[in-house]
Order: C-alpha cells, then structure tokens, then sequence
C-alpha cells in the first residue's frame, strides 16, 4: 500500500471518528432534557460530554494540521454548541462588582456527620469558618448534632439564632427569624430535602435544603470487597453490572426527587433560593429540572474551574440557585477538607 493510500484510509478513518464525535455530542446536549427512567442511554451521555468535547478538540486540531479546513468545520460547530455546557464547569466572570455590607451570604455545605468524631472540633472549626465568612445563612446536608455529650446545635444557635431541622441530617441555620419550615420526604430513602421561610429584613424569601439520592456506587464497591474478604470470587463483569443497576437506580429515583423538589419551587409565593448537594453533574437531567426558570449562582458570578468534592472525583454536584428577582455578586468554594465536599458560598442583593 502506498503512502497516499495509507494518507486517505488515515483520513477517512479521522473523517468517521470525527462525524462520530460530532454526533454523539449533539446527542448528549440533549440528555439534560431526557428522564432516566425512559430514556438511560441519552441520560448516561451527559456524563461523557467531558471526554466528547476533549474529543473533538484532538480532531479539530488534527484537521488543522493537515489544513483540511472543510472538515474542521464538523468539531467547530459541536464545540460551539458546547459553549453553555462549558459554563456550567468554568467560568469567566466579567462580574467586578463585590458583596456589600447589605447582602445576603449564603452557604451550602455536605458536613459528612461532621466525621461523627465525639471531640466535636469540626463542628466547631466549620462554625468558625461561616462566622469568619459572615455567612447569614447555612445549609448543611449529612448534618449530626451529637459529639460526645455535647449538641452541636448548641454552639451553632450562639450565632445563627434560628434552626431549622429536617430529617435528623438536614438542618438550615439562620441569622435571620425562621417563620416556618416543613420537611420534604422522598420516602423509603435517607435523603430528604426541606424548605424554610424566612424573614431578611422584612423580606420573606423560602430557602430550600435538598440531599438528593446518592450513587450508590461507593456501596457497590463497598459489597465486592466485602465479599472478596470472605473468600468469594467476584468477576469483573459482576462488579460492572452492579454498579450499573445502582447507578441507573440512583438516576431514576435522583430524577423523581428533582421534580417533586421543582414542583414545591414551582408552588412557592415567595422568592426562592435552593442549596444542597444533588449528587448530579451539571446539564444532567437532575440539574436541568431542578433549576428550572432559577440561576445558577456559579454561571452567574462564579470563576475559573469549579468542582465541589475534595477527593479526585474534579465534578460540580453542590449547588446554589435563585429566584430571577435576586442579584449575585460573588460565588465561590472554600478549599477546607473537613468532609468529602467543599463547601459552598455566595452572596447575593436581595
């Protein structure tokens, strides 16, 4: 075979995996807009819209070299269509305004039960943190109020006055008076979510705390090596399919607890802002449903890369949303390793 045949099989094959790229990338834009349960396989791309999109940069560059310009034009339009994905995990922010003395400074933060260590220093270390940061109000999911024979709400109602508790381990805390508050149960599950109104200044704005369904793939893992511990043989394949079938149970039920969370937004008289952890990346369906006609408080005003888990997992799951009527003016995370989460931060002019 000749070297201009080995050039056009080489540049057909490029040709195929770069129409292939451009197309599945297409596909998996839409997979914010498809319910799990239905339709998993469109769901699952948006997963991969990382890799797509690296993807197609590696063609878009090939093509330059070898000054093929028509074809360049194939992974140029899939990475323009990219362009509000990209957003949603790296920002530029042209905001140059700076929270004032007026606004409100919220956070959102997974705790991990606070290690469920008895000395109780987390706790206090991370109450620190949200007093040094003048936080008003604090969201925190995975919360535990036990450490040793002390309550960690007592230390934390010295200076957020008012708390709010849902389940056990969901808790918002306030600087501001707490009107009313209710619980909202996704049923056989531990993740719950809940919602407050509350009184800033005269202005009554309901606050959603949510913890939607995890993974389930740590758990996954978790019964493999347990199993391999006891002496069992456990395949690969096995392994495989088992966290699959949880991850695309986690899907399913994550995408169930998201609408009847959208729902309850829908509903609200008063102006919202949502906090939690919805164990879900960005453009996912959960994601798409839970902020809804919301901002994204990191799209608004957020910077650079953001990723909100401390382990090598380099994804955005905790979030800050708000209601149309608020204004952001900063939006960042705190890289403090007191749990697998960072924590989560904005300010905003009411």
């Amino acid at each position: 075979m000749g070297k201009l045949a080995v050039f056009k099989y080489f540049s057909f094959m490029l040709l195929v995996v770069t129409v292939l790229l451009a197309v599945f990338t297409i596909f998996a834009l839409f997979g914010g807009n498809a319910d799990p349960s239905t339709n998993t396989a469109l769901a699952m791309l948006v997963y991969a819209l990382p890799l797509l999109i690296v993807g197609n940069l590696i063609t878009l560059l090939v093509w330059l070299v070898l000054r093929r310009w028509h074809w360049m034009v194939i992974p140029a339009v899939a990475l323009l269509c990219c362009i509000r994905y990209v957003g949603t995990i790296y920002n530029f922010s042209w905001n140059s305004g700076s929270p004032q003395s007026s606004s409100l400074h919220v956070a959102s933060y997974n705790v991990a039960c606070f290690g469920r260590e008895t000395t109780g220093f987390k706790a206090q270390d991370i109450l620190m943190e949200m007093k040094n940061r003048e936080v008003d109000i604090l969201c925190m999911q995975e919360y535990y109020n036990v450490s040793g024979d002390k309550l960690n709400s007592d230390s934390y109602k010295e200076y957020f006055t008012y708390m709010a508790t849902g389940r056990e381990d969901m808790v918002i805390c306030s600087r501001f008076p707490i009107l009313k508050w209710e619980k909202i149960d996704f049923g056989k599950t531990n993740n719950s979510g809940m919602w407050a109104d509350i009184d800033v200044s005269g202005k009554t704005i309901r606050v959603f705390n949510v913890h939607l369904e995890t993974t389930g793939v740590s758990g996954a893992l978790h019964r493999a090596d347990k199993n391999r511990r006891q002496g069992e043989i456990v395949e690969k394949s096995a392994i495989l399919k088992a966290i699959f079938d949880v991850y695309t149970y986690g899907m399913a039920r994550r995408a169930r607890q998201a609408e009847q969370v959208a729902q309850l937004i829908k509903e609200s008289k008063y102006p919202v802002i949502v906090c939690g952890d919805f164990n879900d990346v960005p453009y996912s369906y959960v994601y798409e449903t839970m902020l809804g006609d919301l901002v994204d408080g990191f799209r608004e005003c957020g910077e650079g890369f953001m990723y909100t888990m401390t382990n090598k997992k380099k994804i955005r799951i905790d979030y800050i949303f708000h209601d149309e009527s608020m204004e952001g003016e900063s939006y960042h995370k705190a890289d403090i390793n007191y749990s697998d989460h960072f924590p989560v931060f904005m300010s905003l002019a009411l």
